[in-house]
């Protein structure tokens, strides 16, 4: 169920899984390793911090922080970019 889009749930499947969620019941090995490790380091720093974080190249880290699309997640104070992975 859990590799179901939500459009494809139903409304009791979608409970079902808000619930499960909020009871801890998914367990920590659940969480495919690499995705793991990226929310336990909190903060990326960086083009390159961002560039790791996507697997991506520095120039499509640029790309991607001028499109806009990870505005809510970052913050710049100079040359300094810090982002909440």
């Amino acid at each position: 169920m859990k590799k179901k889009f939500v459009w494809q749930m139903t409304g009791e499947e979608f409970l079902f899984l808000i619930n499960e969620t909020r009871n801890n019941t998914i367990r920590k090995d659940a969480i495919p390793k690499h995705v793991r490790k990226k929310i336990d380091n909190q903060y990326v720093y960086g083009l390159k911090g961002i560039a790791k974080l996507f697997g991506c190249s520095v120039s499509s880290a640029m790309r991607l922080k001028k499109s806009g699309k990870i505005n809510d997640a970052l913050v710049q104070e100079g040359r300094k970019i810090i982002v909440d992975a």
